[in-house]
């Protein structure tokens, strides 16, 4: 078989994003875990981080909760983690109801615990806590629902996330080398957003060692020989990799395609690889304006940043959820969704509803977000973003009204989402760009029928409907002709 792509960055930049991600817009992610059994936060996936250093809140919860973790360290929760009441076709049912396109696990995450049955490991879920291939029954499960299936890949931050140094924990002692890592000795902090103090002192005094960067290497690939994902995220730990593994996992992720007769996707943050060769994500945040390239964000059902289970947590609203996916879609982006799952497997009401609640919205508007691409302007309104790129999300919380517009297209069709219920008659600024005699029609998406509108000098004027056809945001299907 000819190998299309090389080990290059110059080769891999011409790798393209996948015909089906720019279609699909929207996919749902799970961080489920030996995390979620404590369930509190801040950020519950960095509990085992923070509940080995003084003075941190998951610290005191710890001690007060179970003990001291010199007495009660990490490895200690996987026999609470149960799944029990984990289902894998009853989370893809509700992917699928949700309109997401693309679907799957975090297979590892920074704690160095496998969510499948490794071979390099008795640390995995297949042989401790469920026993069970979670990464291999949720393939099965949600391309049985006829979605794309993707992993979520952190693994190369365990070289530095446990504080090996510290004797007295259970993270020293070599037997659990497995789980925690390799042993080294550098005293390094980084917070949750993995930023860290000095990363280029850190990184000149702790580089991941030739046996860390092997198993990294090797674990991806045996997730892709066992379960051919289409997607593969991957978190900012993609940093500390030597460019030669990511270049050699990147070609032969690629070379793939040509194997499966199907597109791949693989994306990474900030500028962990070059520009080009991977979908570029934004973690908790997007563009304040339309871009030449796409891109992705994850972001997460609950309001507390929690990413996995979290029993304090609030969540998000439908609202919220639909128009920052009208708002990705419309600016060249796609909307990647995390839900937490609790120990036992069951996946938490709130975040069914929620689902729930943006699959009744998608089952309306669903043909102005798939399969469509951004029109020459990306919207209008009065409400603008003054955070861009990742985690612009924390630092602000926009109130969008019906004046705020957001468009995509699709052959000869121009989708105007308002944000909310716009008033009786209403106007569409932007669409004094199209020419006389070029809009045939306007229609509600959900209502029956045409609406009555115009062309005046101030764009197109439209008169809704009484009734909603649904609820957060509505779309407005301007039928174009495709000539004049």
């Amino acid at each position: 078989m000819t190998k299309r792509y090389q080990p290059t960055w110059a080769s891999l930049k011409t790798h393209p994003t996948a015909e089906w991600m720019r279609a699909a817009k929207f996919g749902i992610y799970t961080h489920w875990g030996i995390y979620c059994v404590p369930a509190t936060g801040p950020n519950v996936t960095w509990y085992p981080y923070n509940m080995y250093r003084e003075g941190t809140p998951q610290f005191q919860y710890h001690c007060k909760t179970y003990g001291h973790p010199s007495q009660f360290g990490y490895k200690d929760f996987i026999p609470m983690f149960t799944a029990e009441k984990f289902d894998p076709d009853e989370w893809a049912e509700l992917f699928q109801r949700a309109g997401a396109k693309f679907a799957g696990p975090v297979a590892e995450h920074h704690d160095g615990f496998p969510m499948w049955d490794a071979s390099d490991t008795d640390w995995c879920a297949g042989k401790m806590g469920p026993k069970r291939d979670v990464v291999g029954e949720l393939e099965r499960a949600i391309r049985a629902q006829g979605l794309r299936y993707m992993v979520a890949m952190h693994h190369a931050e365990n070289w530095w996330f446990f504080p090996h140094w510290k004797k007295e924990y259970d993270t020293s002692d070599p037997r659990c080398a497995g789980l925690y890592g390799e042993p080294h000795n550098l005293d390094f902090e980084f917070d949750a957003r993995g930023q860290g103090h000095n990363q280029a002192e850190w990184l000149a005094q702790d580089k991941p060692s030739k046996a860390f960067l092997r198993r990294w290497y090797n674990r991806l690939v045996e997730v892709v020989e066992r379960y051919q994902p289409d997607y593969i995220w991957f978190d900012f730990g993609l940093r500390f990799v030597h460019d030669q593994y990511k270049q050699d996992f990147l070609a032969y992720y690629y070379n793939k395609e040509a194997e499966w007769e199907r597109e791949v996707v693989a994306s990474y943050k900030w500028h962990d690889i070059p520009p080009g060769a991977a979908l570029l994500d934004f973690e908790l945040g997007k563009t304040a304006e339309l871009t030449h390239y796409e891109w992705i964000t994850d972001t997460t059902v609950d309001d507390g940043q929690g990413w996995g289970y979290i029993k304090e947590t609030e969540y998000k609203s439908v609202a919220e959820l639909v128009q920052y996916l009208a708002d990705n879609v419309s600016k060249n982006g796609f909307m990647l969704l995390n839900v937490g799952p609790k120990p036992d497997g069951a996946i938490p009401a709130e975040s069914k509803a929620i689902l729930e609640g943006i699959g009744d919205w998608l089952r309306v508007n669903g043909e102005a977000i798939y399969d469509t691409v951004p029109w020459n302007t990306y919207g209008e309104g009065p409400t603008q973003m003054t955070h861009v790129g990742a985690f612009s999300d924390t630092k602000e919380k926009l109130a969008y009204t019906a004046r705020d517009i957001r468009f995509t297209v699709r052959d000869n069709f121009l989708y105007a989402m308002t944000f909310d219920w716009p008033e009786k008659e209403f106007v569409i600024e932007s669409t004094r760009a199209l020419y006389p005699g070029e809009v045939r029609s306007v229609e509600l998406l959900g209502s029956e029928g045409e609406l009555k509108w115009e062309m005046t000098p101030d764009g197109i004027k439209i008169e809704r409907p009484d009734q909603k056809p649904c609820d957060h945001v509505y779309a407005f299907k301007i039928t174009r002709n495709r000539s004049l």
